[in-house]
This record gives C-alpha cells, structure tokens and sequence, in this order.
C-alpha cells in the first residue's frame, strides 16, 4: 500500500509541475487534470477516505450551489469511475487507459499523425518512400499513400522540408478500430538504373521505377488508443530485396514460412509485406526507419484547431481510401482510386519475358490529355501520367500500386483512363527505340450516366501501330473491358483473337481495380434519376418512389445534393400538391436513415446542411399542411405506418418548418405571420386530437408522438409564443386516455422538463399545475414509481438553478400538492424497495429510507406525521433550519420536530 500511494504522489508532484509550467497545448492540459482528479479520487478510494465529486472540469463541486440531486448523480458517476479504476488495476492492466479508449471508440473520425524523422537506408540513388495503412488480414491497403521523395545523399530532396517530414492519415472511423490488425507499411522504391550492380552509368536508362524494399510496423494498439506517446521514436526495421541471380528469377511463392531473411528483387512489394507481417523478426543490418506516432480524435478540420502543434497547413494530408463515416456538406471530392492489381504479358519475339513499364493517364474524348490530375500521395505534387513499378523479366507483375485521379466534374462525362504498356531496355540505346506495344483503356462513365462500378475489371489489352494508339478515335468505340465484350456477343477468352477496327484484340491480360469517392457522380441509377429530375419530368414520380428502395448509404453520400433535389421540386412546383406527399415522404425516409444507428454520425450533416445550405422559404407551408394531412388520416388503413415514421421523424421535420419559415421572415418582414401562426395551432390541435383517440390502429402512433414531440420545442418556440406552446403541451398530455401509455407519457414530460420551455417562468406557470396533478395521480395509484420520481427530481433540480427566473412559487406548489402524497408513496414502499435501496433512484437523495415494512398507508396526515418532541436539542427554542426536515414552520422557528410514532424515529434523524 505504502509503495502504491508513494508512486502516486510522485506522478502527481511531476503533473502538477508541468501543469503549472504553462508550456502544455489547451488539450494535453484538459487531458492532464482529467487524470490528476482521477488519481486523487482512486487514491483517495484505496486510503478508505471521503469520495469528492467534482465537476466535468475537476471542479469540486459546492454543496452551498449545488442541488441534492446533482451531487447525488455527480457522486453515481465519480463511484463508477473508482469503481471502474479498481477493476482495471485487478484485472493487471495498468496501461489501459479506459477513458482514452472509450473517448476515441465515441469519436467518428479519427487521425493518425506521423512524423518522419529519418530514414537509415543504403540506396545509393534517389527513391520514393511511400507510407500508407495496411490491413494485413485482407491484404489490402486502406488508406492513400504519403509519399516523401529522398535523395542519394541520405535526405529529402525538398531540403526545406527536413526536420518537418509530418503527415495525418485521415478519416479512420469506428469500422477502423474493428480490424483485427492494422499495419503501418513503408515502401521504398528505387528511381534510377535497372540493375544497381551496373556501373558504367552513361550507357545506362535512368529513371526506372525498380523495387527496393518495405517497412512494416503494427499500429493495431495505437489506432484503438491502447498505446500513446508522442515523444516516442519506433525504430521499424526495413527488408531489401535481394540480388542474387538464383533469387531473381525464383517463382512467386506467397507462403508465409518463407524466410523473411531473404527476399528476391523480384518478389513483388505485396508478397514482402506479407513475409514481414508474418516474420517474427527482420534481419534488417541497422536499416529502417524512425518515426513517432499519434492517435487524435477528429476530422481534419478539428485536429488543425485542436492540434496546431502538431498539425498545420503544411502537414500532408493522406485520406482513407473511401468515405469517412460522416460526409459534411463542404467536403466536395470527385476521387477515383485506381489500382494497378496485375498483368500476363506474352514475350513475343523476345527470348525471355519483358520488362513492362505501366504508364497511365487521363484524356478527354477528343484525344487531349488531362494535365496534373493524378495524384501518386499525399505530401507531393500532382502529376499528368504516372509510371508503375518495373519487375525485372517478369511475364505476371503484380503491382498493386495505387493512385488517385481527381477529375473535375464537368470533364467526368468525357473523360477516360489510358493504359500503356512498354518494354523497358537496361541500356539507354536500346531503351529509346522501345514503342508502346499495346493499350488498355477504360470510361469513367457508363453508358446509363452512373459512374464506372467500383471493383475489379479485366481490361482488353488491344495491339496496333504505336502512332494509332495514340490516337483516342481508334479505340474510344471499342469495348474496353471483357464483360463489355462478352455484352456484345464476342468472345473474351480463347485463341481466335480477332481484330475491331485497325486494334487487335491481343492475348495479354491486365487487372485494375477502382474504387470511386464522388459527392456528385453516383453509381446508382434510380438515385441519378432523382438528382437529374429536370431532364425527364415525366418520370418525377416514379423517382421519387425509387429513392426510398436506394441503398441508405449511397443516399447519405449524396445528401446535400438530394436534399436540394427534393426541395427544388417542392418550390418549382409551388402551385401544385402533385409531388407534395411523395417529397414529404421521401424527406421522412432520409431523416429515418439518418435516424439509423448505421448512419448515426451524419446528424451533424443534416444540422449543417439545415443552418447553412437549405433556401427553401415556402417549404413550411407544404410540409406543415402534409403533416396535418396524415394527422387528420391517422384511424384510415394504409396511413399508420407512414404517419408513424413520420412522428419518428418529427424533430427535423420542424427543424425544416422553422428554417423554412425564419428565411421567409428574414426575406419578406415577418409576411403572413398570423396564417403562420395558425397553421400551426391546427396541427397541434389535430394531434392533440388524435392523442384522445381510442382506437387501437393509433396505440402506436400516440406512443411516437409522445417520445418525439417534445424534441421539436427548442426550434417550434423561435417562430411560435412560447406560453401558447406550454398550452399546447398541457392540452396535448391531458388528452392522452386515463391508463394508457402512461410510461410514455412521463417520460414525454421529462423531456419537455429538460426543454428551454421549461427554463421559463410564465412557460412552467402553466406546465407545472399539470405536471403536479399527473405526479399526484400515479403516485396515489402506484404507477410506474420510477418515472415519476425521475420526473419530480428533475423539476427540483430545475427549480434549485438561479438562472431560471424565481422559484419559491413553484416549490410551495410542489409541497402544497405532493408532500403529502410523497410522504405516503415513500412509508408504504419499505425498505427493501429498489427506489429506496439501490442507486437507480432519486428516493434515498430526498427521502432517507424510513425502515417501515410495507404495509397499508396511514389514514391521515396526522397518523403519518405525529407531532412529537426530540428529546435532543431539537426543541421548540431552536431555529428552523435545525430540522433536517419539517413540515410546519411557525414565525421562522420550528413549533416542534415532527417524528413518525409508527417508525420510531424523528425526521431529523433522532430516535423517539
């Protein structure tokens, strides 16, 4: 015990010193009093000491302003956190930090930052070391690469970024920290000779792309925020690719017992990841890399502001190859990741196989080439055509090498990917006389207007005069794909080649593989529909049925857009109700999507889109009268299930009201306010209505109504009377029938108690006489216990803030109509009760238990409350305040301590 709390005050004499050295950012320094309060309160716990609770700051909380209830809960959660300090350290696992990891595991975007600090490599000519994220059990990389250039000499090439070689991997989220392993893999490719060992330089080709070696470290327990230091520099040992002639010509062998030692020069890049991830060790000589590496928690944007020592605007950017879980309305990408996966090349009239060289580009339909739209990796420059990897004498490269074209969207339409493919000679004569010997290409759009599918596609590879492949009219009207072939009744496989045109068809083969990240180009046909409605009119309806069979996630991909879509054909037909249901509908089922905990994260899309980008100032007075529409149909059959999605969606159905009608106010000078008003009032009155229903088709709706309506309260009072909304609400609540939904009822006045509404004098004026009177009525009955105390601790945690306007009204009201009430519900419950016993009520923090045994209540107030002196100092003398608890209270002094004979104690705690 000694040596524990000895180390303990040691960690806090050093925390203290570095929090008072000022020198810590704003978010290591909230980090580190989190953890200070922390070891206190666990300390604190093992010397058996007082328990303090403390704000979300570390505050300690002050009992003088802080209501009974809130300490109460304050302690719950100070308890489960000792409580849970305690199982860790049980459970020996000191170094998980639980709050840490449950933070991040809460977080939707998460960033890796890596900081380069050198590179310990024998090259001896320029390469490209490329870093990315590698998901070792799929095989596949799942992030873009940040690429550095280095030099011969042993640094950057860009010597202005020496010392600030910084990159964040961006956009991890929750099915990120799922994956069993995530590895942190560097590959270094050579830039310069075909063979190294060559030494008369001059007669030599340069600027070969040739594989050199890889680096490979497990960041599994960085990404779940199980490991975190900054400061720390990982060594990760790097793996050359061998020599030796009797290794360079080996076949591919991807069995992970092969020796990890050696590697051929011409084991692809993947193949070497793989040996070294399955490796237990790397005979690496001394060569690797040193780098440090960081968790943080947040989008780009918010790592910049809450990060800047770390990150800033020279910070490289790698993102995750795909969306990020949330998709904000300002984040417009039109990225096609595109993978070289592998090719079977023939030698032809060579002796041994070729050395192909991929080259790929972008052009347009008229032959002109796309200038800087590929992208090799985050940190350098874009570039007009990328080169791949040369594998030396190889008839089956296996590239898998990844970039990404990013391509306007106005030249989508009609652009193309190019394929080349080119011998390449170690000597620089032979070299120069090497013509493309054939081409593959593919359109990145389809011929119905969606995008090119994701996944992978075997591409024709086409032979002809080198000068005619350059020329796009010889092959743009040729099929590009094999499956495209097969579409138009040729054969893809066989001996028979044939030729199309001036192309033949050849027997090589090659793979690619996209993937497309556009917020503006979609894959899905009914979806484009809907987002081009203008050009087919006449099919309106029928697209907008079609949006709610779309996949959920490619509609939140493009919600802006939809959105916008929706709303367009609500404002251009503004004289008409045509499409008024279906856009309803069709608004009702995006917000049911976002609703869904698969798309959860994207609430924050659908907030900003609602502040910042959503014009249409006539839309409430559609979405208003529609709503009504359903109200008013709620017993008709075929209405019940829509109108229940509708309730579910309720709180961003006003939101679009209110925004709607607060432009239309901002645009025309508060213009039909009174119409406004009463549209309104018809369709709380039409739900009110519907609430006194006693039909069983509506059970269901009711119950939405009364979970959901209370969301719509802070937004309903910007543009409505604020008392004549609390008549709406009691009305609303009084005509909900007497033994029904009464669970939901409560908890429906909870949250109006929880709304700004509630904050408000005049507004609890009128909601507090109905909440009492509904207390009083399931109290007396027994009713759902638990609900009602939740719901009177909320009200008097309210009624003890002092930024509520004045209270003792309230309070006397309270007392005047439950006090007596209470007094019964609590002696008739005995001890062994769960409000009373366990944590999981509010009944131990206001009433102590009183030790009855539960029996029949006491006949009156009297017989509850027998006026009877203490014995102790709790005389008539003394002041009032004395009394822990008194119910009489005569001139400022306490008649008599009031006891109850039947339990034998005094309220003030005495015995009789």
């Amino acid at each position: 015990m000694f040596q524990s709390v000895r180390h303990m005050i040691y960690d806090l004499i050093e925390w203290r010193s570095q929090i008072l050295s000022g020198t810590l950012p704003q978010d290591e320094l909230k980090e580190l009093k989190k953890k200070v309060t922390a070891k206190i309160d666990y300390g604190n716990r093992i010397l058996d000491l007082d328990l303090v609770v403390r704000d979300e700051d570390g505050n300690i909380l002050d009992p003088e302003l802080t209501s009974t209830i809130s300490l109460f809960r304050a302690h719950e959660v100070a308890s489960k956190q000792v409580e849970e300090r305690l199982q860790e350290e049980k459970s020996q696992k000191q170094n998980v930090d639980i709050n840490r990891q449950a933070r991040f595991a809460a977080t939707p975007s998460l960033a890796l930052f890596v900081n380069l600090k050198n590179v310990v490599c024998k090259i001896g000519e320029d390469a490209e070391v490329l870093m990315s994220l590698y998901d070792p059990v799929e095989s596949k990389f799942i992030s873009e690469n940040y690429l550095v250039r280095w030099s011969s000499s042993g640094l950057p090439k860009d010597i202005d970024r020496l010392h600030n070689l910084r990159a964040v991997f961006t956009d991890l989220g929750s099915t990120d920290l799922k994956r069993e392993k995530i590895s942190f893999v560097c590959q270094i490719v050579r830039v310069g000779r075909m063979e190294l060992r060559d030494n008369n330089t001059r007669k030599l080709t340069s600027g070969l792309r040739r594989p050199f070696g890889v680096a490979v470290m497990d960041v599994t327990d960085i990404i779940n925020g199980k490991v975190d230091d900054e400061d720390k520099q990982h060594f990760i040992p790097f793996q050359p690719l061998a020599l030796d002639d009797a290794i360079r010509h080996k076949p591919l062998n991807m069995s992970s017992r092969f020796s990890p030692r050696v590697a051929g020069e011409n084991d692809f890049l993947q193949t070497v990841i793989n040996k070294v991830i399955a490796a237990k060790e790397v005979n690496h000589k001394g060569q690797g890399l040193w780098v440090t590496l960081k968790l943080l928690p947040g989008d780009v944007h918010q790592i910049r502001k809450e990060f800047p020592h770390l990150v800033d605007r020279t910070t490289a950017v790698a993102r995750k190859t795909g969306f990020p879980e949330i998709i904000m309305p300002g984040d417009v990408r039109n990225d096609i990741y595109v993978t070289l996966v592998q090719g079977d090349f023939d030698k032809g009239s060579k002796t041994t196989a070729k050395n192909v060289e991929v080259t790929v580009s972008v052009f347009d339909e008229d032959g002109k080439r796309l200038e800087h739209v590929i992208f090799p990796g985050a940190g350098d420059e874009a570039i007009s055509e990328y080169k791949s990897v040369i594998y030396y004498q190889v008839k089956q490269p296996r590239w898998f090498e990844t970039v990404k074209v990013a391509i306007p969207i106005e030249d989508a339409n009609r652009s193309h990917l190019r394929f080349t493919f080119r011998h390449r000679s170690s000597q620089d004569s032979k070299d120069k006389s090497e013509k493309i010997f054939a081409l593959a290409f593919v359109k990145l759009m389809r011929y119905d207007g969606t995008t090119l599918r994701d996944g992978e596609h075997d591409l024709i590879v086409y032979k002809a005069e080198a000068k005619k492949l350059e020329d796009a009219a010889t092959y743009l009207s040729l099929p590009s794909t094999k499956a495209e072939l097969e579409e138009k009744g040729h054969s893809a496989t066989g001996r028979s080649m044939q030729s199309l045109g001036s192309c033949t068809i050849s027997k090589d083969s090659f793979q690619i593989s996209t993937l497309v990240c556009s917020t503006k180009l979609t894959q899905n046909v009914d979806l484009l529909g809907l987002l081009k409605w203008r050009s087919n009119t006449n099919l309106l309806q029928q697209n907008l049925r079609q949006l709610m069979k779309v996949d959920g996630g490619e509609v939140v991909k493009f919600l802006q857009d939809t959105l916008d879509a929706l709303f367009n054909i609500m404002m251009e037909n503004s004289e008409s109700e045509t499409f008024d249901t279906l856009v309803f509908d069709a608004l009702v089922f995006i917000i049911g999507l976002i609703a869904d905990r698969k798309f959860q994260h994207f609430n924050p899309v659908l907030e900003t889109y609602i502040k910042k980008h959503f014009s249409a100032t006539l839309a409430y007075t559609k979405l208003t009268k529609v709503l009504r529409n359903y109200v008013d149909s709620a017993e008709k059959p075929g209405v019940g299930e829509q109108l229940y999605k509708a309730m579910k969606a309720l709180e961003y159905v006003f939101k679009f009201i209110v925004r709607s009608r607060v432009l239309f106010n901002q645009l025309y000078e508060n213009k039909g306010e009174a119409d406004f008003r009463e549209s309104l009032l018809q369709l709380f009155r039409s739900i009110s209505t519907m609430m006194s229903s006693l039909s069983d088709q509506t059970v269901r709706v009711k119950g939405a109504a009364l979970k959901y309506l209370p969301t719509i309260v802070n937004d309903v009072k910007l543009v409505f009377d604020p008392k004549e909304l609390s008549t709406v609400f009691t009305e609303f609540i009084l005509n909900v029938p007497a033994g029904s939904l009464t669970v939901q009822k409560l908890y429906c006045l909870i949250e109006i108690v929880h709304s700004d509404l509630f904050t408000q004098h005049d507004c609890r004026e009128i909601l507090l006489p109905m909440m009492t009177d509904q207390l009083k009525h399931h109290l007396e009955r027994q009713e759902d216990l638990e609900a009602c105390c939740q719901l009177l601790s909320n009200v008097l945690e309210l009624l003890y803030r002092k930024d509520v306007g004045p209270t003792p009204r309230h309070v006397q009201v309270i007392m005047e109509k439950l006090l007596r009430t209470v007094n019964r519900t609590v002696i008739s419950m005995g001890r062994d009760s769960e409000l009373i016993v366990s944590a999981r009520g509010p009944g131990r923090g206001l009433f102590p238990p009183q030790g009855r045994p539960a029996g029949p209540p006491p006949l009156s107030f009297q017989t509850e409350l027998l006026p009877l002196p203490c014995r102790n100092r709790c005389l008539p003398c003394l002041p009032f305040k004395t009394c822990s608890f008194s119910s009489v209270d005569v001139g400022g002094r306490a008649d008599r301590c009031f006891g109850d004979e039947s339990v034998g104690l005094h309220l003030c705690g005495h015995s009789l």
